[in-house]
């Protein structure tokens, strides 16, 4: 990979709360690397004409809802996460044979899964996933190679949910949908993971038991505390925040942005994942 001066930027729309320039800048400083990266501000509707306007000293992009599945039509490929889940969070620009090509990589789905690992959670059967949107899906393959057999997923629009059970299968996962607000009766669960919004009221209430025995992964990292996180965390819960995801999920983004390869470590990437958490205020 040259050393010029790259451009890569995370989109969405609000954007302006995004810790991505944070964490991307701490990785390039700490490879040597003198990239730029920032945050901009793109709705659905412009994005198509954002991708395509950019020139060749662009490098890559990464993406908030609900720009995760409206690039999919963009990409010239799919990494299997993006494949599974219809959503890609991460876009590399590669060149085949002198034409641009948009390969999209989710990296969301290693970030669950090394966010559970680092709180030493190795392993879940069943769990509680809160929405239904891009996010809850990645979670469900995440939570999938943590070897979890059920997954409850509770949506505003249950309807809305229905391929959310078709992954299930295509993962051999059990995946029961029911609404937000329903009464019934739920397993109780090794993990509760909140993929909604962190401004939007959750308007679940769980029993004790649950807070005390199931950890909960609070995917939201602004606004931070959540009610959520508040109630659990007075319950005496242990509680995962999103900056984790958000860490490991960026790493993973470094790497396709520096090799093209999600699954090639970084060289030295320990140094690079410390200068990375420490560009964070902690949460």
């Amino acid at each position: 990979m040259s050393e010029a001066r790259l451009q890569l930027a995370v989109l969405g729309s609000p954007i302006g709360h995004s810790l991505s320039p944070a964490l991307h800048t701490a990785a390039y400083g700490a490879l040597g690397l003198g990239w730029d990266y920032s945050a901009v501000e793109v709705t659905e509707g412009a994005l198509a004409g954002f991708i395509a306007s950019r020139g060749t000293g662009w490098r890559g992009l990464s993406l908030t809802m609900p720009l995760k599945r409206a690039v999919v039509p963009l990409l010239g490929s799919l990494d299997e996460p993006t494949e599974l889940t219809g959503g890609a969070n991460t876009v590399l620009f590669d060149e085949v044979q002198g034409n641009r090509v948009l390969r999209g990589f989710n990296t969301d789905v290693n970030g669950v899964v090394e966010a559970f690992r680092d709180a030493g959670v190795e392993r879940l059967d069943c769990v509680r996933v809160l929405g239904s949107g891009a996010t809850a899906a990645s979670v469900i393959v995440a939570v999938s190679r943590l070897r979890a057999r059920r997954v409850d997923v509770s949506a505003r629009t249950p309807t809305h949910a229905v391929r959310l059970q078709a992954l299930g299968v295509a993962l051999g996962v059990d995946v029961r949908i029911a609404a937000l607000d329903s009464s019934r009766a739920h397993p109780q669960p090794d993990a509760v993971v909140n993929t909604i919004p962190g401004g939007a009221d959750v308007s679940v209430v769980f029993a004790e038991s649950v807070m005390t025995h199931a950890i909960l992964f609070e995917v939201a990292y602004d606004p931070w505390p959540t009610p959520l996180v508040k109630s659990w965390s007075a319950a005496g819960g242990r509680v995962i925040s999103g900056v984790e995801m958000l860490l490991h999920q960026a790493l993973v983004q470094v790497r396709v942005f520096v090799g093209g390869d999600p699954d090639r470590p970084l060289e030295n990437e320990g140094a690079v994942l410390v200068a990375m958490r420490g560009s964070l205020t902690p949460v």
